[in-house]
């Protein structure tokens, strides 16, 4: 798994690095998307979670939920057109599990997506996550998610 500056980056995983999401094809036609330990790091802990509903169609680089912490809040954007058919109800009553386990238990939500091949060809693989992430945390001007 890549580690940059502390975080961690699963290379299982597809990364939207610009909007700090993580994607992962569930193998039904849908994905499971979530922030990535990068985000919740920027972000600190997470106190409220408001995602669209389930039905809801959604656009790329539009907003699909709502995250608040106590410093920031602001959209988490999907990469991919698409239909919300599950949000995590559990994040919604516990948000800070973002912050605990980002790429478990933390998971934003599951969208069927449109035109995933698409989508999915400008979405950078955890295994070449890393240095796109260093150049964006360095940008950012952004130390890592130490403790």
């Amino acid at each position: 798994m890549p580690v940059v500056r502390g975080c961690n980056l699963p290379d299982d995983l597809l990364y939207d690095v610009d909007n700090h999401i993580w994607y992962k094809e569930l193998g039904d036609g849908t994905v499971r998307m979530g922030m990535t330990q990068v985000a919740t790091a920027l972000a600190g802990q997470l106190v409220a979670y408001t995602p669209k509903k389930v039905g809801r169609a959604v656009q790329a680089g539009k907003s699909c939920a709502t995250i608040e912490s106590g410093k920031w809040v602001g959209p988490a954007k999907t990469a991919a057109d698409g239909e919300i058919v599950a949000v995590n109800d559990g994040l919604v009553a516990q948000p800070n599990t973002a912050n605990a386990d980002p790429y478990g238990a933390g998971w934003l939500l599951i969208l069927k997506p449109e035109k995933w091949d698409d989508v999915k060809a400008k979405l950078t693989p955890g295994t070449a996550v890393a240095a796109p992430y260093e150049a964006k945390m360095a940008a950012d001007g952004f130390a890592g998610c130490g403790g």
